[in-house]
């Protein structure tokens, strides 16, 4: 009995000794083997500790932001913000100093502490208009837990959001563009679309800003109540690319867009001087939670659509410098584009330009035919010569990218569908009213009107004139450049192109825009889609000009596409951009002559 009750003893100490060695074994493995890659989903013991008692705040995300050509934030802004650390509640510090710098009664600061457990930004829902003299006195002050900092604030709405682009977490393809950089987070955002994409090299984060401190399990320090700030070694980054947009004009362009309703379209302003990209719309707008599975993420003005009667403009530079003589010539302009009756607009006989402006179909029928049976390549050339065809967007060699592009979902212009089409009455027909094959993105069309205005002279449309350093110092300038092309329309071509620009306002189609402030000179378009459920045929419905015409400084297009053309907002969209426009012009003229 007693040699039983032996053994036993003996089988459960053995037992509980295995117990021991193995524990053992198991905390040799945590606390001095697999530190940094324990078990199957090689977890970072180190780092997991240190975080569990690390108490931190985040003043810099680390990747670069976008700034408008005024400097103003596009993206995120910094702004002066107080930081307290909670473990201040249990110590005695000078608040009364602190509160008397910024001009508030103590126990607002106090009361912003007793409930907190990580550091608070004081005011941070409408962050704090500290000066720099008063960030420097409060930091001059050197109280534990107390810091004067610039924190990085999301703007509150997102502007621009289609050519700035998406951000997302992808790791796959985080590895695949950047498999050499193996610091950066597996959470590290990447650029997917927009300026976003196009940039996204300069635009990594080199790591982040913030200020920690280490905690017991009660809550208080761990080691004193130093408190420590890291940020990325390299004091240059991150950077800011500094767009061609003017914040002020884009948001008047968004404003309008969604007050008039535009369902699926868009506005691009340019800067007819160097064909800069002042403002760029696209309707819908993205939707965060499927962006490419419902298309909202397509930016509408770089894909190639419709252009319609728009065309016509380029028909028109054909006629003319191929001195066609259409002076003693008029159209009957009671037939449709193919020569039948059109009961629905009868317009008469017209001359060349009263066809132009109050948008005949027929006599550009008529003249791309005549033109089209002596050289059948004509439309072609001229939608070259006027830059509507390759893309127009600013691209060039920086540094070790060749042929780096700004806007890389931009795409190519279409005229014909088939060569054989060009010996088809009807295919011609279409095409001379830009229907049938013709497929132009609005933001070349724009480019075309600027390249008018200019006088003949082509040039690509930049989003981005420069990336710069931390600092403010210059990274990389990015050239206004000249379309490598010297297929151009002559000088005499671009004036007789003015000319019929501004009589579509003077007394065809665009009359609507007589009364504006600045006189415009322009083209509208209607491309017919079909008809939807036996309801009135769809269109895209366009109007692109420049202004004021006495002296060309905009560019616009204005476009809805798929919508009915009775409907249509396009041209009261492009009115009021317009009147908006002279009134941020005359504000902004008010303020120089103040100062």
């Amino acid at each position: 009995m007693n040699n039983k009750i032996k053994k036993r003893g003996f089988s459960v100490l053995i037992l509980f000794m295995l117990m021991i060695a193995g524990l053992v074994i198991r905390l040799i493995d945590i606390q001095l083997i697999n530190t940094e890659s324990f078990s199957s989903n090689d977890v970072n013991l180190i780092k997991s500790s240190v975080s569990q008692r690390t108490q931190e705040i985040v003043i810099d995300q680390g990747r670069g932001r976008f700034i408008d050509r005024h400097s103003n934030a596009l993206t995120h802004e910094y702004y002066p913000s107080l930081v307290l650390f909670p473990f201040l509640k249990n110590i005695d510090w000078p608040v009364e100093q602190v509160a008397e710098i910024i001009d508030i009664p103590s126990y607002q600061i106090t009361s912003s502490l007793k409930e907190a457990k990580e550091p608070v930004v004081f005011g941070d829902e409408k962050p704090l208009s500290l000066t720099e003299t008063q960030m420097n006195k409060i930091n001059e002050l050197e109280i534990p837990g107390v810091f004067a900092v610039y924190r990085q604030y999301a703007l509150d709405g997102e502007i621009a959001q289609h050519l700035l682009g998406i951000i997302r977490e992808n790791e796959k393809l985080l590895s695949k563009r950047y498999p050499e950089k193996t610091y950066l987070s597996s959470r590290t955002k990447v650029g997917i679309t927009g300026l976003q994409a196009a940039f996204d090299e300069f635009l990594l984060p080199e790591g982040e800003a913030k200020l920690l401190y280490h905690v017991a399990g009660d809550g208080n320090p761990l080691f004193g109540i130093d408190v420590k700030y890291t940020a990325p070694a390299n004091p240059f980054y991150p950077v800011a690319i500094k767009t061609t947009i003017d914040r002020e004009m884009q948001e008047l362009a968004e404003d309008l867009v969604i007050k008039h309703g535009i369902k699926k379209g868009g506005v691009v302003l340019l800067d007819i001087k160097s064909s800069d990209i002042l403002a760029m719309v696209s309707a819908p707008t993205i939707n965060p939670s499927d962006p490419f599975g419902d298309g909202s993420a397509d930016n509408q003005m770089l894909l190639p659509h419709f252009p319609g009667s728009v065309f016509k403009t380029v028909t028109a530079a054909a006629v003319i410098e191929n001195n066609i003589d259409v002076s003693e010539r008029t159209f009957n302009c009671d037939l449709d584009l193919y020569g039948e009756p059109n009961p629905v607009y009868e317009l008469g006989e017209l001359n060349f330009t009263e066809s132009f402006a109050k948008s005949c179909n027929y006599t550009f029928t008529k003249l791309a035919e005549e033109m089209i049976e002596k050289n059948p390549d004509v439309i072609e050339e001229f939608s070259n010569k006027l830059g509507i065809i390759n893309p127009v967007g600013w691209h060039g060699d920086v540094f070790r990218l060749n042929d780096f592009k700004q806007m890389s979902g931009e795409y190519e212009g279409t005229i014909w569908g088939d060569e054989k089409d060009k010996s088809s009455s009807k295919a011609i027909a279409q095409i001379s009213v830009g229907q049938k094959d013709v497929r132009i993105t609005p933001l070349a069309i724009a480019n075309m009107m600027a390249t008018i205005a200019r006088g003949g002279e082509k040039k690509q449309t930049r989003a981005v004139s420069d990336v710069l350093y931390k600092n403010g110092s210059t990274l990389f300038s990015f050239p206004e450049q000249k379309v490598k092309d010297e297929d151009t329309i002559s000088p005499y071509t671009a004036m007789k192109l003015q000319e019929l620009l501004a009589e579509v306002v003077e007394s065809g189609t665009g009359m609507k825009f007589k009364s504006l402030p600045y006189k415009v000179a322009g083209k509208s378009g209607t491309a017919e889609l079909g008809k939807k459920n036996n309801e009135e045929a769809l269109v895209n419905k366009w109007f692109a000009g420049y202004f004021p015409m006495e002296d060309p400084k905009y560019a616009m297009v204005v476009v809805e596409l798929g919508q009915v053309s009775s409907k249509s907002p396009t041209n009261e969209v492009y009115f009021d951009m317009v009147n908006g426009i002279y009134k941020i012009d005359l504000s902004r003229n008010e303020a120089l002559k103040e100062s």
